[in-house]
């Protein structure tokens, strides 16, 4: 009777780097609950009725340190992360990187792509997403962790304060332009995610070939959650303005239900790429550093350019790790590539072979 044959290394390496990612998700997670304990002056900022939003960015926290990490286990992330580091600490990269990180910054996170990358109208929906919960974010988060205060003046005057950490940051005017905008800005971040997701719902359910490839839960339901919070948040407001709070109670547990929904699906849905796009930034940033200092690697063929040298020499020890021997794959571009197999397909399989 022949014995099992042992796992593959990588097969092997999954439950240390899942027990590993864990960890760090956890560590991740204490930081922030105790800096939300030490934030809000030892809990008496915090504000007990945005409870489930606090417990819900814990476990956002969570995972995102979680698919984090569990990416930086694998062998090409590792290799791509040490030569970025090498790369951008060398002299040449820190003479030349203000003007390549302002661009990289705005083309590839302020703008996420350049205008003619795609449709307009697609890059307007997606700026209006973008800027929408960018804002939001900025403005529920240090509210929810009670980082953030207002504090009325007098109790007859408009007059409000701004606290950060209990300290006074600025004091303004409710009933001016500037405390129309504080109060109003979440109104605001909805109307922009509205739009935005609202378009990418109608097309998605208008174009052919988006229905085509679309899959329900992944594509579908972050955007009816971000609509579902938009909506939501609006018809609070609309309710207390308009309604004397009819219906206030009912709306309220409906949008704390759906925000708290996303946030704990976001590190494992379709949204996890709002957390990917630093780092694809980091890469262009790399690339483009890289290029600018003359690290161009040729052909080993044709002599065409094909890449950077950190980016060669990360592939090239990715393939190293992996066991994969094609080390020398990395030094060809890819028509060369495609001419050698098929060379060597004549020579070893004979020609005309079918």
């Amino acid at each position: 009777m022949s014995e099992p044959s042992a796992a593959p290394p990588a097969a092997a390496a999954r439950p240390a780097a899942a027990l590993r990612a864990t960890t760090v998700a956890t560590a991740v997670s204490l930081l922030l609950v105790l800096a939300i304990v030490f934030g809000s002056r030892f809990l008496r900022t915090f504000d007990a009725a945005l409870l489930p939003y606090a417990v819900a960015t814990v476990f956002l926290a969570f995972g995102v340190a979680y698919r984090c990490a569990l990416r930086l286990s694998a062998p090409a992330s590792r290799a791509l992360l040490r030569q970025r580091r090498r790369a951008l600490f060398s002299t040449a990269a820190i003479r030349a990187a203000p003007a390549a990180l302002s661009r990289t910054l705005i083309t590839h996170l302020g703008l996420r792509t350049p205008p003619g990358a795609r449709s307009r109208a697609r890059w307007i929906a997606h700026q209006l997403i973008l800027w929408g919960c960018l804002l939001a974010v900025l403005i529920t988060f240090p509210l929810t962790w009670g980082w953030v205060t207002f504090t009325a003046t007098g109790a007859a005057g408009p007059g409000y304060e701004l606290r950060i950490w209990g300290f006074k940051a600025a004091g303004f005017d409710s009933l001016s332009f500037l405390g129309w905008a504080v109060f109003h800005g979440l109104d605001l971040a909805a109307v922009l995610v509205i739009a935005g997701a609202g378009y990418f719902l109608w097309r998605r359910m208008r174009d052919r070939g988006s229905a085509t490839g679309q899959r329900f839960a992944y594509d579908m339901v972050p955007l009816l959650g971000l609509t579902v919070i938009a909506v939501t948040g609006l018809l609070l407001a609309f309710s207390s303005l308009f309604l004397n709070g009819g219906g206030y109670g009912f709306l309220a547990v409906l949008h704390m239900v759906s925000v708290v929904f996303t946030l704990i699906c976001l590190p494992f849905g379709k949204f996890f790429h709002v957390v990917q796009r630093p780092a694809a930034a980091g890469v262009q940033l790399l690339t483009d550093t890289a290029r600018r200092t003359g690290q161009v690697v040729a052909c080993r063929r044709c002599e065409e350019p094909i890449g950077t040298a950190p980016l060669a020499a990360g592939l090239r020890t990715t393939m190293r790790d992996l066991d994969l021997r094609l080390e020398e794959a990395a030094g060809y571009c890819p028509r060369c590539k495609r001419l050698l197999r098929g060379s060597a397909y004549l020579t070893e399989v004979k020609k005309g072979f079918t």
